[in-house]
C-alpha cells in the first residue's frame, strides 16, 4: 500500500470522479484509476460503485476514506516533525487562494516572505474556497485564503481577516439605488449576478435564501468580484458582493442587503501542526493583514 495509492482515493472520493480527480492531482485519469484499482485489490473490496456517472463511495469505501486521510495527515506531520528537528526550512510552500484573487496583502506577504527566504518555492494554487479548504485538510495546500459563511472551517487554525454583511450593487439609474437597504425578500425577485458556489459570499447568501425559504433568481455567475460587478453595471442583473467589494465599484451604488445575518468571511486557514517553512510565512502574513 502506497501513499499516493491512498492521496488518489481520498481525491477521487471528494471529487466524486476519476477525471475530477486526475486534474487535481495532476496526472492522467487511467493513472489515478490504475493505483485505486490497485488499493482495492490490495484490500480486496471494491472501494467505489462505478456503474453510474458519478464515483460514489462504497460501504468499504466510507470506512476506508476516515483511515486513509489519517494515514496522509501522519505522513505529512511525520515529514514536518523531522524537518523540525534537523532544523530544516523546506524548500516549497503551496498557497491557495481564491479564484481571480485580488487582495494585494497576501501578494506583498508572499514577497517579503521570498526577499527573506529565497530558496524556498512558492506555489499558488487557484481555485474555489471549498475545494480549497479540501486541499489543506488532506495537505495538498499549506495555507489557503479563502471566503467562507459564518465561522472558519472546524479543525483548521484560521485568522478571520474580514467579517461583512452583503450588498446589491445597481448602477445609479436602477429603482432600487436610492433605497437604504433592499430585503432579501425583494432583491430575489429581480434577475441577480453572483459569484459561483463554493465562495463565501455565495453560501453566506444561499444560507440566508434557504433559511428563509426563497429560490433566488440567479441568471448569470463569474468567479471574478470584478466581472460580476461589470455585468451588473451592463444591465445583466443586480450583483450581489461584500461590502468592500462593492466599495471597490464607484460607477454603482451598494445597497445594504437585510435579512442576512449570516456574515461572509475571508480567511487564512491552516493544518494545526504546521511546517518550519509555513511557521516563517505566517507572521508575513499577520503583519501584512493584521492579527484579525
Amino acid at each position: 500500500m502506497e501513499l499516493r495509492q491512498l492521496a488518489y482515493f481520498v481525491a477521487v472520493a471528494e471529487e466524486a470522479g476519476f477525471t475530477r480527480a486526475a486534474q487535481r492531482v495532476h496526472i492522467s485519469q487511467s493513472g489515478v484509476s490504475a493505483q485505486v484499482k490497485a488499493l482495492e485489490t490490495e484490500l480486496g473490496a471494491e472501494l467505489f460503485d462505478r456503474s453510474g456517472r458519478v464515483a460514489r463511495l462504497t460501504e468499504a469505501g466510507k470506512v476506508a476514506l476516515q483511515y486513509a486521510r489519517t494515514a496522509l495527515n501522519a505522513a505529512s506531520e511525520l515529514r514536518e516533525a523531522i524537518d523540525e528537528v534537523k532544523g530544516l526550512v523546506r524548500g516549497h510552500l503551496t498557497i491557495g487562494m481564491v479564484t481571480g484573487c485580488e487582495i494585494t496583502p497576501l501578494f506583498a506577504a508572499l514577497a517579503a516572505f521570498h526577499r527573506e527566504h529565497p530558496a524556498i518555492e512558492l506555489e499558488l494554487l487557484e481555485n474555489d474556497s471549498r475545494r480549497l479548504v479540501n486541499s489543506v485538510r488532506t495537505g495538498l495546500a499549506d495555507i489557503a485564503l479563502v471566503g467562507v459563511a459564518g465561522a472558519p472551517p472546524e479543525h483548521l487554525s484560521a485568522q478571520v481577516i474580514a467579517s461583512e454583511g452583503l450588498v446589491a450593487l445597481v448602477p445609479p439609474d436602477h429603482p432600487q439605488a436610492g433605497e437604504p437597504g433592499l430585503p432579501l425578500t425583494e432583491l430575489v425577485a429581480h434577475a441577480l449576478v453572483t459569484l459561483p458556489e463554493g465562495t463565501g459570499i455565495r453560501a453566506a447568501f444561499d444560507e440566508a435564501c434557504v433559511s428563509a425559504s426563497l429560490i433566488p433568481d440567479v441568471v448569470l455567475v463569474a468567479s471574478a468580484p470584478a466581472a460580476v460587478a461589470d455585468m451588473a453595471a451592463r444591465g445583466l442583473g443586480i450583483a450581489v458582493l461584500s461590502e468592500s467589494m462593492g466599495k471597490a465599484h464607484a460607477d454603482l451604488v451598494a445597497v445594504p442587503i437585510t435579512g442576512v445575518t449570516i456574515p461572509a468571511l475571508l480567511a487564512l486557514v491552516w493544518r494545526p501542526r504546521t511546517s518550519t517553512a509555513l511557521a516563517a510565512l505566517l507572521p508575513h502574513l499577520r503583519r501584512e493583514f493584521g492579527e484579525g
